[in-house]
C-alpha cells in the first residue's frame, strides 16, 4: 500500500468582497475590490467580473488607484507587499516588499513617490497597537523592490482603514481610536488630540468607529458607536475647535464618505439604509432604504456619478448619485449557521446552502458568482437582537432537480414549536423553483432528516420524499397529480407513517435504486421495503445514536 498523498486545498470561490472599501475607476466604468488574496475587476454596467488580479499570498487589505496614473491600481496585503497593477490588462507591474503585515494603504497625490501604510507597532500584532508610517515607492527598474525604510507619522491608532483619512490636499491626516481623534499636520509636524468623555450621558456611547475628511474644506466627520456623527471644524487651533452633531442612526455608524466635491456626506450602518446628508450644517438628508443588510463600507467614484456600499452579506451595491440602485454584485453569503447543510443542485451543479435569513442561495463555484436566491420563508426579516424568527433548517433535492423540499421552524421559549414543510417544483419558464405544496406541522416535534426516493425511471412511480422526526415517526409523502377534467389539482399527501418502539427517528436514506428505505432510531437501523412499507429487518449498533 502506497503512502497517502498530502491533501491539497484548492480555493474555488466564495471569498469576501465586502471586507474593504471598493474603488471605482476614474470614469466609473469599473469597480475594483479585494476578494481574499485576489483583486476582482467588475464592470459597473454588466456586473460581470472582467479580471482577477492574482499575485498576493495572503489577504488583500486595501486597494487604491494610483493618483499619478488612473489606469493603475495599488494593492496591499498581509503578505507584507504593495503591488502596482495595470488593472485593465490584468498585468502586475511592480512589487514593493515592506516585510511587515499591511492593514491599510493610502496614496496621497501631494506625496508623489511615497505611500502611507498601517503596520503593527513593535512588529507584535498581539499587543493590538498600530502605527501609520510612510514608505518610499521608488521608480527604479526591476519587478521586485525592497522598501525597508519607513518614517513614523502616528502611533497608537486603529488598524482599520476606515479609522484614518487624509485631509484637504494632504495637509493633515486624521485618525480615530477609542475615545480620541488625532490630527497630524504635515507642515507644522504637530499632533492635536481631541478626547471625548466615556461617560454615557443620556445613553451616549462616544467611542469612535470611522472618520472621513472633506476634500475641499478643513472639515472632519467622525462616526460613533451610538449612531451619532460629529462634524469637526477649526481643529487647527487645539482649544478653539468646534463640532456639530448629526444623528439619525440608532446604532453604530459603520462608515462615512464625502462625495467627490464635498457637497454631501454619506453614512451607513446596521439599518441597511444609505443616508445622504445634503448639508452637514443643518441636517438636511435623503435616504436609500431596504438595501438588504448592514452597510460596512461606502465609496464614491472619482467622476461623481456613482456611490457603492459593501454589505455584511458579502454584497456590493452600486448606486447612482441620484440615490437609485444601478447594479448589485453578490458574493457567497456566509451565515453563522448553515442549518440546511451543503447541497448540489442537480440542474446547475451550483452549491446550495442557507443564504440570507430564510433564503437558499445557488452559488456557482465554477464562475464564482451567485446564480440566484430563493426566498423560502417568504417573510420580511427583522433586524432585532434576541427576536426568534422563522429559520430554514432542512432542504433536499430529488436526483433530477425537478423537486425541492424544505423545512422551516420557529421556536419560542415556553411556546409550541411551529413547523412547516414546503415542496417546490422547478419551473422551466422562470428557470427557478415555484411553491407547489405547503404542509403545516408535518410532525409534532423537530424534523431530523429529509430524503427523496430515486428510481432512475421517473415515470414509473410518483415522486416520493421521506421525513424523520424526534416525535418517533417517519412519514412518506407522495405527489399525486389529478389531471381529470373536473379536478386538476396536483399536490403532495402523506402515504405512510412508520415508527419503531416510539424511539426518536434520527435519520433516513433510500438505497440507490429506491427499493428499500433505511431509517435510524437511536442505535438501531430499520430497513423498510418501499413498495409495501413492510419492515424487513433491523440492525443494532450499540452504544450511541447512529449519525
Amino acid at each position: 500500500m502506497g503512502a497517502p498523498e498530502r491533501l491539497r486545498v484548492v480555493r474555488s470561490g466564495g471569498s469576501e468582497l465586502s471586507r474593504r472599501r471598493a474603488v471605482f475607476s476614474a470614469e466609473g466604468k469599473y469597480l475594483l475590490c479585494a476578494s481574499g488574496d485576489d483583486i476582482k475587476v467588475y464592470s459597473t454596467a454588466t456586473e460581470e467580473c472582467l479580471h482577477v488580479l492574482q499575485g498576493h499570498t495572503n489577504l488583500v487589505t486595501g486597494v487604491q488607484l494610483n493618483p499619478q496614473n488612473h489606469l493603475q491600481l495599488y494593492s496591499c496585503s498581509l503578505d507584507g507587499t504593495i503591488k502596482l497593477w495595470d488593472f485593465l490588462d490584468g498585468i502586475l507591474i511592480k512589487t514593493f516588499v515592506v516585510g511587515q503585515k499591511l492593514f491599510a494603504f493610502y496614496a496621497v497625490p501631494s506625496f508623489e513617490g511615497s505611500a502611507f501604510v498601517i503596520i503593527p507597532k513593535d512588529t507584535d500584532e498581539r499587543l493590538g497597537t498600530y502605527q501609520l508610517v510612510t514608505v518610499k515607492l521608488p521608480k527604479t527598474p526591476g519587478q521586485e523592490i525592497n522598501v525597508g525604510e519607513r518614517e513614523l507619522v502616528l502611533e497608537g491608532i486603529g488598524r482599520s482603514p476606515k479609522c484614518t483619512a487624509f485631509g484637504r490636499e494632504g495637509e493633515y491626516v486624521a485618525s480615530v481610536w477609542g475615545l480620541h481623534l488625532f490630527v497630524y499636520f504635515f507642515k507644522k509636524k504637530k499632533i492635536h488630540s481631541f478626547p471625548l468623555s466615556a461617560k454615557c450621558t443620556k445613553g451616549a456611547n462616544n467611542f469612535f468607529t470611522c472618520v472621513a475628511c472633506h476634500p475641499k474644506e478643513d472639515c472632519i466627520a467622525s462616526g460613533h458607536k451610538d449612531g451619532k456623527i460629529r462634524v469637526w471644524r477649526n481643529f487647527h487651533h487645539k482649544r478653539e475647535y468646534t463640532f456639530s452633531t448629526l444623528h439619525w442612526h440608532h446604532d453604530e455608524v459603520m462608515d462615512l464618505a464625502f462625495s467627490v466635491e464635498g457637497t454631501s456626506l454619506l453614512s451607513g450602518g446596521v439599518e441597511s439604509v444609505l443616508v445622504q446628508w445634503r448639508d452637514v450644517s443643518d441636517s438636511k438628508k435623503e435616504f436609500l432604504p431596504r438595501l438588504g443588510s448592514a452597510i460596512r463600507n461606502i465609496s464614491a467614484s472619482p467622476d461623481g456619478t456613482f456611490f457603492c456600499t459593501s454589505h455584511s452579506d458579502n454584497k456590493i451595491t452600486i448606486i447612482r448619485s441620484s440615490l437609485r440602485v444601478s447594479a448589485t454584485i453578490q458574493g457567497l453569503i456566509k451565515g453563522s449557521d448553515v442549518k440546511a447543510g451543503l447541497m448540489v443542485d442537480p440542474r446547475t451543479n451550483a452549491l446550495v446552502l442557507n443564504g440570507k435569513p430564510g433564503h437558499l442561495q445557488f452559488y456557482s463555484l465554477q464562475n464564482d458568482k451567485q446564480l440566484y436566491n430563493l426566498d423560502i420563508v417568504q417573510q420580511e426579516y427583522i433586524h432585532q437582537h434576541g427576536l426568534n424568527q422563522v429559520e430554514l433548517v432542512k432542504a433536499a433535492f430529488d436526483s433530477r432537480g425537478d423537486w425541492l423540499a424544505t423545512v422551516e421552524q420557529r421556536e419560542e421559549k415556553g411556546s409550541e414549536l411551529e413547523l412547516q414543510m414546503k415542496l417546490w417544483a422547478y419551473d422551466e419558464e422562470k428557470q427557478s423553483f415555484a411553491l407547489n405544496t405547503r404542509i403545516n406541522m408535518p410532525h409534532e416535534d423537530h424534523i431530523t432528516a429529509l430524503c427523496f426516493r430515486d428510481t432512475g425511471e421517473p415515470d414509473s412511480i410518483p415522486p416520493t420524499v421521506v421525513t424523520a422526526s424526534e416525535d418517533g415517526r417517519f412519514k412518506v409523502w407522495v405527489f399525486l397529480a389529478e389531471n381529470d377534467e373536473e379536478n386538476q389539482n396536483a399536490g403532495w399527501t402523506c402515504d405512510f407513517v412508520g415508527s419503531y418502539h416510539n424511539y426518536p427517528a434520527t435519520n433516513c436514506c433510500f438505497s440507490e435504486d429506491g427499493s428499500v428505505l433505511a431509517v435510524g432510531f437511536k442505535e438501531i437501523v430499520t430497513v423498510w421495503e418501499s413498495e409495501t412499507w413492510d419492515l424487513k429487518c433491523t440492525f443494532c449498533h450499540p452504544p450511541g445514536t447512529i449519525q
